[in-house]
């Protein structure tokens, strides 16, 4: 149903984490019959978010979850993840059910003593080593990618058969035991529809099912790119809403698309999504056959195997390049991962939610204005910090308004634009040069206007009017020049001081000589 041909469904490390937290935060038992029955439902209104945000096509609504945002939040959950697991790697049975760093870490110290086992420890450390070794080596010779990918089930193999022959379960190291063969039965009566649970499970839904969404389609993107093809993101976005509500209805829980599982498929030379039926067929077989031969697989390899998995979700790059790039960003970075390893997954993300629409307000309150100057030889007129050569014109001032104008900014706008002035009056009266005679505002980046915007101008023509200064008006687009003439504002300008571009302004009412 989808459009990606690269795309690997299945269960995700950091999805799993989330609707994990999530329940528990609900049903701190997770041997509660109403857990399951909680995540059934969790994964049916995922899906069903997921149908409805294709179907009304809004998957820009994913977009909030900036990718620093994602940077930041899988970084934690990574964190969060491979602390987990110190209860495999460690042998530690007595384990906090709480996710956040300090209560983990207190969990880990606390057994120190008496709640370690050394001989789990040598095998998770041992097999992580390995782990750890292959994905270095298939990061240095792309060409042997497969040594990584087939790494894990080599280390599930050995370690099954270590344990198996020295029976090392018996000296205390924890192994998987009894693994129900076959596949799991029908889950439609398990859907809370009504009751107590109904409205954890909706919130639960969606926010696991636009997290996945978010997931997915940027997996799908990376891989549409790097082949060139198109991805369509609502047609995805019905596809794993499907896939999520069938899914809720035959005992599964959330699923989306993984990046480890695509990057496999793509290097494998996989060219359509069938691939995801031959997946799916050997999973079935080995459900239906050999989950037996697992009895004997100790926890710490598990452990070991998710560990390694989920550092390559630490991307310390992608962090600092956010640094040099946009503070702002490495913010909202920051806040959901430590969100995430301090407090919780849903914490993580709302301050990375929040800092990332207080990053939206503030560009659309705080818009950028430039004064520009013309560049010696040229019609051309540039910001003059960005091109110092450009040389301001005597008698005059032009600055660039860099945003559409509305309510939110008008004022802002007005009161910049009256600074500019005030500054460069001083700075010229000091340096003896002309006073200023007109203001010239070039709104060739304005693509709108409001009624504040209007006022706002009608206030900044009164008091121009006071300091004797006439404004002039450069490129208004179509719609604002639309709702200047509605407002009757280019009679009060005047029709004659409204102009293609700054240079016809300049040459105008400016000295002789100037646009030459």
């Amino acid at each position: 149903m989808g459009s990606s041909r690269d795309i690997a469904i299945g269960p995700v490390a950091v999805v799993s984490l989330l609707l994990g937290t999530l329940l528990t935060d609900e049903i701190s038992d997770y041997t509660d019959p109403d857990y399951l029955r909680l995540a059934f439902t969790a994964t049916f209104f995922a899906g069903i978010t997921q149908m409805a945000l294709g179907f009304l096509r809004l998957g820009f609504l994913i977009d909030f979850l900036s990718h620093a945002a994602i940077v930041g939040f899988m970084g934690g959950a990574a964190v969060t993840i491979a602390l987990q697991q110190l209860k495999g790697l460690l042998g530690v049975k007595d384990f906090t059910k709480k996710t956040d760093i300090v209560s983990v870490m207190r969990s880990v110290w606390s057994a120190v003593h008496h709640g370690w086992n050394w001989e789990t420890i040598v095998i998770g450390l041992a097999f992580l080593a390995f782990l750890l070794t292959t994905k270095y080596i298939a990061k240095k010779n792309k060409k042997l990618f497969w040594v990584s990918a087939i790494s894990p089930m080599i280390c599930v193999i050995l370690s099954t058969l270590f344990v198996f022959l020295t029976r090392a379960d018996k000296k205390g190291v924890a192994i998987v035991k009894h693994i129900k063969k076959g596949v799991n039965p029908s889950s439609v009566s398990e859907i809370i529809l009504s009751g107590k649970y109904l409205s954890a499970g909706i919130r639960i839904g969606v926010v696991s099912g636009m997290v996945a969404l978010t997931e997915a389609v940027a997996i799908g993107r990376t891989f549409a790119a790097m082949k060139d093809y198109s991805l369509d993101g609502n047609r995805e976005m019905v596809a794993l809403g499907t896939m999520n509500l069938i899914g809720s209805l035959t005992s599964c829980y959330v699923a989306t698309g993984s990046f480890s599982r695509s990057a496999v498929n793509y290097m494998s030379g996989c060219k359509t999504a069938v691939s995801n039926i031959v997946m799916s067929i050997v999973l079935l077989l080995t459900l239906l056959l050999i989950t037996p031969l697992f009895k004997y697989t100790p926890n710490a390899v598990l452990a070991s195997i998710i560990i390694a998995a989920v550092m390559s979700l630490i991307d310390i790059e992608a962090v600092i390049l956010l640094w040099k790039i946009d503070k702002f960003d490495f913010l909202a970075c920051m806040g959901a991962f430590f969100g995430v390893i301090f407090k919780s997954v849903e914490i993580g993300l709302l301050i990375a939610v929040i800092i990332s629409f207080a990053k939206i307000l503030l560009q659309v309150t705080r818009p950028r204005t430039a004064v520009l100057g013309k560049l010696p030889g040229t019609t051309v007129y540039r910001n003059i910090l960005q091109y110092p050569k450009a040389a301001q014109i005597p008698g005059m001032l032009i600055i660039r308004v860099d945003s559409a104008i509305y309510f939110s900014n008008s004022n802002y706008i007005k009161d910049r634009i009256l600074k500019w002035l005030t500054d460069e009056e001083i700075y010229r009266t000091a340096s003896e040069f002309p006073s200023i005679q007109y203001l010239i505002v070039d709104m060739s980046p304005v693509t709108d206007i409001d009624t504040s915007g209007i006022h706002a101008f009608d206030d900044l023509l009164k008091s121009l009017k006071k300091r004797d200064v006439q404004l002039l008006l450069a490129n208004p687009g179509p719609i604002v020049t639309e709702k200047l003439e509605a407002s009757m504002l280019t009679k009060t300008i005047g029709e004659d001081k409204i102009f293609l571009t700054v240079g016809d302004a300049v040459e105008t009412f400016g000295p002789k000589g100037t646009n030459l």
